[in-house]
């Protein structure tokens, strides 16, 4: 039987969904452990809040399994004070998590129903995230450099204004790769000499939209083979 605040079930999540798949950042274990992640859903699926899978919101997006949320973050390095700009505000629960371990948040929406949902389910909670309207693969050039950033989208390339808002040994964790088909989750670190970058195992997001929609169009577009037909 589950509790009202479910906090057995947050317990368990991280003794069986974290800590044996390598989250070891205690910071980000006591955050995924204190926010309540089906506040962050909708009613009829809150009951699987702390399982570890992703699942359905509003206007047809998801919000990631906890593992993917506790990995991201764990890779990004965000520490408290820092900045960290988080793309695809989503339901808002990465940004919450990020919040609870003290980092000053700046989150991305393109979806203006879904900004408005998250801001209002952070401010309710509690949660400080600074939230705007806009295309996430041109980032928030107006308050870099960031110390990490973080995408909860997959474009089909890194988007260069992304790179370019990171602050000099921060972190670009972000998920790239074909909208119907599974994408590489790639860490950049800014170095004084350019950027080193790895990718791990393959994971499933949803495509990012706008700039990198179009881009990933005008690609694919490019790829089909013109049939001209002579005139007769």
């Amino acid at each position: 039987m589950m509790t009202l605040d479910y906090c057995l079930d947050r317990l368990q999540m991280i003794r069986e969904h974290l800590r044996p798949w390598g989250i070891n950042d205690e910071l980000v274990l006591s955050a995924m452990y204190k926010v309540p992640r089906h506040k962050f859903m909708p009613p009829k699926v809150s009951e699987h809040a702390y399982h570890d899978h992703a699942s359905q919101i509003e206007e047809g997006q998801t919000i990631s399994q906890p593992f993917i949320v506790a990995a991201t973050i764990q890779l990004s390095g965000a520490k408290p004070g820092q900045r960290v700009l988080d793309i695809g505000t989503g339901s808002g629960y990465q940004a919450a998590v990020l919040a609870a371990m003290g980092v000053e948040v700046y989150s991305v929406e393109i979806n203006e129903l879904l900004a408005r949902t998250a801001s209002e389910c952070l401010s309710r909670l509690g949660y400080s995230v600074e939230i705007r309207v806009g295309d996430g693969y041109f980032g928030w050039p107006e308050k870099a450099p960031f110390d990490a950033i973080v995408v909860a989208a997959a474009p089909v390339e890194i988007p260069p204004a992304l790179k370019e808002q990171l602050a000099l040994g921060g972190k670009l964790v972000i998920p790239v790769g074909p909208q119907d088909s599974m994408q590489n989750l790639f860490v950049l670190t800014k170095t004084a000499g350019g950027f080193e970058q790895h990718y791990l195992d393959s994971v499933a997001f949803v495509p990012m939209t706008g700039e990198a929609e179009r881009k990933r169009t005008a690609e694919e577009e490019a790829k089909t083979p013109q049939i001209l037909l002579a005139r007769r």
